[in-house]
């Protein structure tokens, strides 16, 4: 086991932000258990294609590498990434860190609130883009963004709101 992986506040002001959220009719604690369950996400989600812990530590998080599939009609792209994910079950919130993959850099929260018909999930991505010159910030902001990362993130909050519903 390492050492609990520690991530900052999200990041304010950054190039491209994407927000998915829903308000999920199950007890938190559910849906914040299938969320922070990454390495069983492909069991309950179609579009995953894998989630490996490269190094897990003592709070659930740790050095995770996962692969989804971003669905075209009847193709899908497949992408990969590998993120530092910390886990804080006070708040609760779960934040990745992604440090390899065309996203190294982006930072992503999920965050859980109480609501009136359940509770509220809200998942954040906040990026700089791809260090490309000149085109870095629109391709991130035009297509990575809206295409590929609200493709996977919606489809991903769904998913697990169906499951945490169904319990």
């Amino acid at each position: 086991m390492r050492e609990p992986v520690q991530l900052p506040a999200m990041p304010v002001g950054w190039a491209m932000n994407v927000t998915d959220e829903r308000v999920v009719r199950a007890p938190l604690r559910t849906m914040f258990a299938l969320a922070r369950d990454v390495d069983r996400w492909p069991e309950h989600l179609a579009h995953y294609r894998w989630v490996r812990f490269e190094a897990r530590d003592e709070t659930g998080g740790g050095l995770v590498a996962m692969s989804a599939s971003r669905p075209f009609g009847p193709t899908a792209w497949p992408t990969w990434w590998t993120s530092e994910m910390a886990v804080d079950d006070a708040r609760p919130a779960i934040r990745f860190r992604h440090v390899r993959g065309i996203t190294r850099g982006m930072e992503v929260e999920w965050s859980f609130a109480e609501h009136h018909d359940g509770m509220h999930v809200r998942i954040v991505h906040s990026w700089n883009g791809p260090a490309w010159p000149l085109i870095g910030v629109a391709v991130a902001r035009r297509v990575i963004g809206p295409v590929f990362i609200h493709g996977i993130a919606c489809r991903t909050l769904a998913g697990l709101a169906a499951v945490a519903e169904r319990r």
